[in-house]
C-alpha cells in the first residue's frame, strides 16, 4: 500500500530536448521589446550537442526536489498514450516520485519541448497538448498535508476551479502556488480562489509587479499588493539580489549562496528555490530557515544541465549550509 503523501505537486510534465548552440553561431541583442536570441536564417547551422531530459516542468521539478529532500512526494499530471509518456512515468518512479495520480490520455501525445541552450541561458519552444483535465478523487489515506500548484496549460483554466473546490473540502491541506505563464495571464480575478487559498505564493520580482500591480522598485508595496490577494506568506526572488519573504508582519532579505563555478545552465533555478523553500516549511522550518535552504539548491542546480540533475538530498544541503559564509543569513527589511 502506497504511503500517504506529504506533498502532491500539480502541473504539466514534459520531455525537454536541449540543443546546445555554439557560441559563435548565435548572438543576443536588446531593444525596446527585450532581449533577443538571433541566428543566421535559411541555412544549416552547426550545434554543439543535444541532450534529452524526461519528466521535467515546474511542478515535475518540484516533485523531484521534494523526494530528494526526504518527503513522500506524489504528482498529479497528464501524459499521452505514447512512448514519451511511458518514459516520463518511469523517470518519476526512478526519482521516487509517486506516480499513481498520473493520468494517461488515450489518443493524445505527451508534451515535448525544445530548449535552445545558448551560453548559460535558454529559450524554450513550448507546446502544451490539450488534455481533458480532471482532479482525481483522493481517498482520505491519499490526502496530502500540502499541495504545490505550478505551471499548467492554458487549456486547463476550469481545472483550477476543481482544485479550489477540493481545497475548500479539505481546509487543513496547505497550498503553495508558483504560477506559470498561462496562470499569470489568466489574471488574479479569474484565479482569485487559488490566490486567496495559498499558504505560500512564490514569484520573481517582475512577475510580482505584473500579478499584484505593485511598484517594481518598492519591495514593501509589492508585498502589500500580493498579500491583499490572500496568501499568508509571499516570496519574491530577485536574481542577483537574492530573495525576499514576508508573512505580513515579518519581512526578510536573503542573499544568494555563492556559486562554486560559473553557471552551466540556469534551467530550473526558480523551481528549485521555490520547492526547497516549501519543503523546509513542510519539515517545520521557519521562514528564516526556509530562506537559508532555498538558495543552496538553486546554486547546485545551475551547475548541471537541466532542472533536476543538481537537486540535493537533505544531508548534502545541510552540509553546504554548515559551510556557508558569515554573510549568508536572512536580514530583516527596514
Amino acid at each position: 500500500m502506497a504511503e500517504q503523501p506529504d506533498v502532491v505537486s500539480i502541473g504539466d510534465i514534459v520531455t525537454d530536448a536541449f540543443i546546445k548552440l555554439r557560441d559563435d553561431q548565435a548572438v543576443t541583442y536588446e531593444n525596446e521589446q527585450g532581449k533577443w536570441l538571433a541566428m543566421p536564417f535559411g541555412t544549416k547551422l552547426p550545434f554543439d550537442h543535444a541532450e534529452v531530459i524526461e519528466a521535467v516542468g515546474n511542478a515535475a521539478n518540484a516533485a523531484v526536489a521534494f523526494a530528494r529532500l526526504g518527503l513522500n512526494s506524489a504528482f498529479v499530471t497528464n501524459v499521452g498514450a505514447d512512448t514519451h509518456g511511458r518514459d516520463m512515468i518511469k523517470a518519476l518512479d526512478k526519482q521516487k516520485v509517486d506516480s499513481r495520480f498520473v493520468r494517461i490520455n488515450p489518443g493524445k501525445k505527451s508534451n515535448y519541448h525544445y530548449v535552445l541552450w545558448y551560453k548559460d541561458e535558454r529559450t524554450i519552444l513550448i507546446k502544451h497538448e490539450e488534455y481533458d483535465y480532471h482532479w482525481p478523487h483522493l481517498r482520505p489515506a491519499e490526502t496530502p498535508k500540502w499541495v504545490y500548484f505550478s505551471s499548467i496549460s492554458e487549456h486547463a483554466i476550469e481545472y483550477h476551479d476543481q482544485v479550489a473546490d477540493w481545497l475548500e473540502e479539505n481546509p487543513y491541506v496547505k497550498l503553495a502556488f508558483q504560477p506559470g505563464t498561462f496562470q499569470m495571464a489568466a489574471g488574479t480575478e479569474r484565479l482569485h480562489r487559488i490566490y486567496a487559498r495559498s499558504e505560500v505564493l512564490i514569484l520573481n520580482r517582475e512577475e510580482a509587479a505584473n500579478v499584484g500591480g505593485g511598484n517594481h522598485e518598492d519591495i514593501h508595496d509589492l508585498f502589500n499588493k500580493l498579500h491583499a490577494l490572500g496568501p499568508r506568506i509571499v516570496v519574491i526572488t530577485d536574481g542577483p539580489n537574492g530573495a525576499y519573504a514576508s508573512d505580513g508582519d515579518n519581512r526578510f532579505q536573503m542573499p544568494l549562496y555563492p556559486d562554486p563555478a560559473p553557471p552551466v545552465d540556469r534551467t530550473g533555478a526558480g523551481d528549485s528555490f521555490a520547492s526547497t523553500f516549501v519543503a523546509a516549511l513542510i519539515k517545520g522550518n521557519t521562514i528564516e530557515g526556509a530562506l537559508q535552504w532555498a538558495p543552496i539548491n538553486s546554486m547546485s542546480v545551475v551547475q548541471k544541465v537541466g532542472a533536476q540533475a543538481g537537486l540535493l538530498h537533505e544531508k548534502e544541503l545541510e552540509e553546504f549550509l554548515r559551510h556557508s559564509p558569515e554573510h549568508y543569513r536572512p536580514t530583516r527589511l527596514p
